[in-house]
């Protein structure tokens, strides 16, 4: 499993991937505003890959984009379908190349999100995450009905909140919480009581509530636009569910829970760095060295 890491990575792990494929891409667009990407399925087409792309029904462009959007992919060759309209909003990132290596992402096909904020992704061939995000894909695009059978492969609004739950209420050391809307009642209440029962919580991004023993801080870069946990150093949570309620409950998100080492070291890394550079990091530090 490796972990991509924006606005660093770039749109590199992604084009690879694409210029890579030999028989299929199955994608999810919530928006396409890359060229590079656009021009790397048309590529893929002509070779002879058979591209299938789930756009959204809703998004926040208007429909006017959505089916502009649509035409162009038809143009290229794709075979595009519809989401359905039974969720406010299909907003999950995830694209399967070759049948065999499964991309779950935090940020959108565009430039804002690619190189201009805080996101992450994961790319893995673990046959039983590639197994049910196939399954996942093929229901969404003909519109037939999933049930998930992998608690560590997220989808809302069907097991992420159970799984999340159990994330966080699992911690006995520390969590690491990348969120830029964490709105959920149930999800800040487990905050709260680990951190009261000695847990370290560190959140960058926005809290709802003022929370007894959670240290929240913004997110020092231009944009925050990912949602990422570390339970403990062990466990790692990476998609595109934030912790509130319509995403957990109302839309299609898209995420995996993870113990691979690599992927839970990089994502700490990351935070740790991104805390240093914190206001609050920055305020505590002056009055430490104040203090000497």
């Amino acid at each position: 499993m490796k972990l991509l890491v924006q606005p660093e990575d770039g749109v590199g792990p992604v084009l690879e991937a694409i210029e890579g494929a030999e028989r299929a891409i199955d994608l999810y667009i919530f928006r396409l505003a890359y060229p590079k990407v656009e021009r790397a399925l048309a590529d893929a087409v002509s070779r002879g890959v058979v591209v299938r792309a789930l756009i959204a029904h809703l998004n926040g462009s208007g429909d006017a984009a959505l089916r502009a959007l649509e035409s162009r992919l038809l143009g290229i060759g794709v075979t595009v379908s519809r989401t359905d309209e039974d969720l406010l909003r299909y907003h999950g990132k995830m694209m399967i190349v070759d049948e065999s290596v499964l991309y779950v992402l935090g940020y959108n096909f565009n430039r804002r999100d690619i190189e201009r904020s805080r996101s992450l992704g994961v790319v893995t061939d673990r046959k039983e995450l590639v197994a049910e995000a196939r399954r996942l894909f093929e229901a969404d695009f003909d519109r037939k009905t999933y049930t998930p059978k992998l608690d560590t492969f997220l989808v809302s609004p069907l097991n992420s909140r159970a799984s999340l739950l159990e994330l966080l209420e699992s911690a006995q050391q520390r969590l690491l919480i990348y969120d830029s809307r964490l709105t959920d009642n149930m999800m800040q209440r487990v905050l709260e009581r680990r951190a009261l029962a000695g847990v370290e919580v560190r959140v960058i991004g926005k809290v709802e509530k003022e929370l007894r023993g959670v240290k929240v801080a913004r997110y020092p870069g231009q944009r925050l636009h990912v949602r990422a946990i570390v339970q403990d150093d062990v466990r790692a949570f990476v998609g595109s569910q934030s912790l509130r309620r319509p995403e957990l409950d109302r839309r299609r998100e898209i995420g995996i829970i993870t113990d691979d080492s690599g992927v839970v070291k990089g994502i700490a890394k990351i935070f740790a760095t991104d805390w240093a550079d914190t206001p609050k990091a920055h305020r505590r530090s002056s009055r430490v060295r104040a203090a000497h």
